[in-house]
């Protein structure tokens, strides 16, 4: 009779000692699974209340886009929890080049405008489709996909991962933007290097 009171009287006093968050220390190093914990005494509750997404993005560049993100390095709240965010807005013309997260699933939502979205399985097939406001798409982790804003307004998504820091490649910058040798993209890709040089000196790549 006393067996089984003394169990549970013990389970709930372990289960209220275990961590229910674990706040990113910004000031401490990152590794593979995330910042360190804040100290529990510092923690406050601006820890788990973000205000970066609230605004519309510089859209004046390259590609005429912006993303905010909302990662652990930007919100420490969502460290370990295995979430989070990002805006993104999109000019006329607008587009997020061909990319990558390679540690996080992706579900986009539409809130303004349409934009096209779409992304190419490990066996090369392509999924894609106009998404209007209220409709969302999701992108498995690791694959490459893109988003246009198809529309003749401005657009605006908003973004969700399965990881507080989802990481990014954009192939675009990973073939032209860096310092890989012209010689070897033209042998991996089959493009003429005339145009691989255009494209580093548009994208800030040498060699």
């Amino acid at each position: 009779m006393f067996l089984p009171i003394i169990f549970v009287l013990s389970f709930l006093s372990s289960s209220s000692n275990a961590a229910d968050f674990c706040v990113g220390d910004l000031y401490a190093p990152q590794g593979p699974a995330g910042y360190s914990c804040k100290k529990a005494e510092a923690v406050t509750v601006n820890d788990f209340v973000y205000s970066g997404l609230g605004a519309t993005g510089n859209t004046s560049n390259i590609i005429k886009a912006s993303v905010a993100p909302a990662f652990s390095a930007q919100f420490p709240g969502v460290n370990g929890l295995g979430i989070s965010m990002a805006r993104l807005d999109l000019a006329v013309g607008g587009v997020i080049p061909m990319h990558t997260h390679p540690g996080a699933s992706e579900v986009i939502v539409v809130i303004q405008g349409t934009i096209l979205a779409g992304f190419i399985s490990s066996a090369n097939k392509v999924y894609y489709k106009p998404l209007n406001e209220g409709e969302i798409m999701v992108f498995p982790q690791g694959l490459l996909h893109f988003q246009i804003n198809a529309g003749k307004s401005q657009a605006l998504a908003f973004v969700s991962f399965s990881s507080p820091s989802p990481g990014l490649q954009i192939l675009d910058f990973a073939l032209f933007g860096d310092n890989l040798p012209t010689d070897i993209i033209q042998e991996t890709t089959f493009l003429d290097a005339a145009q691989i040089k255009k494209l580093k000196g548009v994208l800030g790549g040498t060699g």
